[in-house]
């Protein structure tokens, strides 16, 4: 059917209004496109430049490697190694608890590590890397690596994590390094930013805490660019960190390591100091714990382990210890007296086994008495009224200056956590301490290093190497930095006459090799290495009169916890002085019995570094020590084939 002429105008028509309304249409769109356009690069170019650089580019902090700690020659004491990981961003994960749950399918989570990092997530930046576990395995990492698609904002990573090769054996003077808490930052002024990082460690305590700033090093940065959820893109460019300052200690770790497991189980303290410089070359608390459980996370069950043990494991004895020290103290009591004038050493005192100071007795640990004792029969033979004597001569006041000047009642500076100060009483203390007046028989006790006396295992190596070198020798622990030796102070002059020092000295070499001497079993019959020391019991409970006059009762028929402590020092060569020793060895007993054959076979093993020769020991022992260096568990030496010659 063929289309009118009208029909045809009305299509055209039609067509034209449509093309028109449409072309509208599209004008108006266009108009308004531009006009947005225009509002948002002209008015709003500012705001969606400043948006465009925060959302796209991040900058990171790069956590450096910790420094490291090392001994005198070089051995690694803590290092670090790889640590693998998991971290989850919540702007990347949207259903963070679903994630996490999907996650403990393939890695081992508990319910409370879920808890904990849902917890961590809320309280940290959306785009913040929060570590859900760590210390992972490889086996472990790569399931996670496998199922990635499947966990949106869950990243592994490969990090630094420290790790303490020697075990137990440095565990008290290195401490250990743990997570930073609330409370870590609660005593910090202006926090590094890297200690906001989630589970980033710090040393807590010993030389990891004290030199906490050397080790931790500055952090690195890398910047990368994300999308606007926070999703990382690319990284743009890196700059590392500069790595913790490296730490060489003093110690030895094959000297450490023996005298940890020369202790053995006991409740024990031990020092080794060099008497030429200072160096501490071994500084062993006993029984000991493993540092690595504490980077890990200890569990509750190890810690309750740990803080119920009556040895107290997690205590530090040689330097929080602080002790009574017995006859160790009569070393200064003996040096007071001579300094002060009131006794020499051919003077003699009579010992019918005990002192009357009014209506008291004041017993000597011989019952029945030592006779008529000069100074280095005093201290040979260990006797009590000889000092109770010479205490009431002297005073109080320079008993304890001179303890002070033999380094007791004094706190040393070491890289150490809670370094006790001990106690060296007289008059103004007691008075500012307790508001009393002194007592003639507090002098009496304070003179055989009882009563108020306190002091650490520490304190007493540095008396001892005091006496033996004649002069002012400090205790040191850090031997350089960063490959830098470090300076020992010069040791100065002591300030005492070498009449009185070497007075006390012979009194200490009697007490090991005259036959009558407290600790005549425990000496060196090596001519060129013979020994001095002194032994030391202090009491720990109070020796009623009906006990003594029914006899007192033996240690070894005591309770542990009520038993004496036992106690040693001593000094090698006697005739040129390398290495002082003090040892105490917790409700041991006698100093004689317990401490002084410890405290030989230390010196020794430092005298020689390595086990000794059987030669060096007296004949009807060597049987004995034989089978104990074959039982102790030790450090195999790189290259070393048995004993070693001295130096």
């Amino acid at each position: 059917m063929r289309r009118s002429p009208k029909d045809t105008l009305e299509s055209a028509r039609r067509i034209s209004r449509r093309t028109l309304v449409i072309g509208g249409l599209q004008a108006a769109t266009i108009a308004t496109l531009a006009l947005r356009m225009r509002f948002m690069q002209v008015e709003q170019a500012d705001e969606f430049r400043l948006l465009a650089e925060e959302n796209s580019i991040k900058i990171r902090l790069l956590p450096p490697a910790r420094g490291l700690i090392l001994d005198r020659n070089g051995g690694v004491l803590a290092g670090n190694g790889q640590n693998y990981r998991v971290v989850v961003t919540r702007e990347d994960a949207g259903d963070v608890e679903d994630i996490l749950r999907r996650l403990a399918r393939l890695i081992p989570m508990t319910e409370d590590d879920i808890s904990r990092t849902l917890k961590e997530v809320m309280r940290r930046s959306p785009t913040l890397p929060i570590t859900v576990a760590d210390q992972l395995r490889w086996e472990d990492i790569s399931r996670v690596a496998v199922n990635a698609p499947a966990l949106p904002g869950i990243t592994t990573e490969v990090g630094l994590s420290r790790l303490y090769p020697q075990g137990g054996d440095f565990a008290h003077v290195l401490g250990y390094v743990g997570p930073v808490s609330d409370y870590d930052l609660s005593k910090i002024e202006n926090p590094d930013p890297l200690l906001q990082i989630p589970k980033f460690q710090i040393g807590k305590v010993g030389v990891e805490g004290r030199l906490e700033e050397d080790l931790r090093g500055k952090a690195g940065t890398r910047r990368i660019e994300v999308t606007s959820t926070g999703r990382v893109m690319r990284e743009l460019d890196r700059k590392e960190g500069t790595p913790g300052t490296t730490l060489q200690l003093t110690l030895d770790r094959y000297l450490q390591n023996y005298v940890q497991a020369r202790l053995g189980d006991e409740s024990a303290a031990a020092v080794v100091m060099d008497v030429r410089n200072g160096d501490i070359l071994s500084i062993v608390s006993a029984p000991t714990f493993d540092p690595n459980l504490f980077v890990r996370g200890i569990s509750s069950s190890d810690y309750k382990a740990l803080t119920e043990n009556d040895h107290r494991p997690l205590a530090d004895k040689t330097v929080q210890g602080a002790y009574p020290p017995g006859s160790t103290f009569k070393i200064v009591t003996a040096l007071a007296a001579m300094e002060a004038g009131v006794i020499d050493a051919g003077e003699t005192v009579y010992c019918p086994g005990y002192t009357e100071l009014g209506n008291r007795r004041f017993h000597c640990w011989k019952r029945g008495g030592h006779g008529h004792v000069a100074l280095a029969q005093s201290l040979e033979q260990s006797c009590d009224v000889y000092y109770y004597e010479v205490a009431q001569r002297v005073g109080i006041d320079r008993i304890a200056a001179m303890a002070r000047r033999l380094g007791i009642g004094v706190r040393h500076d070491l890289p150490m956590s809670a370094i006790s100060e001990g106690i060296a009483p007289d008059r103004a203390w007691k008075l500012g301490k307790y508001g009393k007046e002194w007592l003639i028989g507090d002098t009496l006790n304070a003179g055989i290093g009882q009563g108020y006396v306190l002091a650490s295992p520490l304190q007493l190596a540095v008396m001892t190497a005091r006496v033996a070198s004649g002069t002012d020798v400090r205790p040191r622990l850090v031997r350089a930095e960063d490959g830098k030796p470090q300076a020992a102070p010069a040791p100065g002059p002591l300030g005492l006459s070498e009449a009185a020092l070497r007075s006390v000295r012979k009194g200490m070499f009697d007490v090991m090799n005259s036959q009558r001497g407290t600790a005549y079993g425990s000496r060196i019959v090596e001519d060129s290495l013979r020994m001095a020391g002194k032994t030391g019991t202090s009491q720990v409970r109070n020796i009623t009169k009906a006990e003594r006059d029914r006899g007192v009762i033996s240690n070894d028929d005591l309770p542990w916890e009520r038993r004496d402590h036992a106690l040693f020092v001593c000094f090698a060569p006697y005739d040129a002085p390398e290495i002082a020793v003090s040892v105490v060895v917790e409700h041991g007993g006698g100093g004689s019995a317990a401490a002084a054959p410890i405290a030989r076979d230390i010196l020794l093993q430092a005298l020689y570094k390595d086990l000794p020769p059987l030669s060096a020991y007296p004949a009807n022992q060597r049987d004995r020590i034989e089978a104990q260096q074959k039982e102790l568990n030790l450090l195999e030496r790189e290259g070393s084939q048995g004993a070693r010659s001295r130096a």
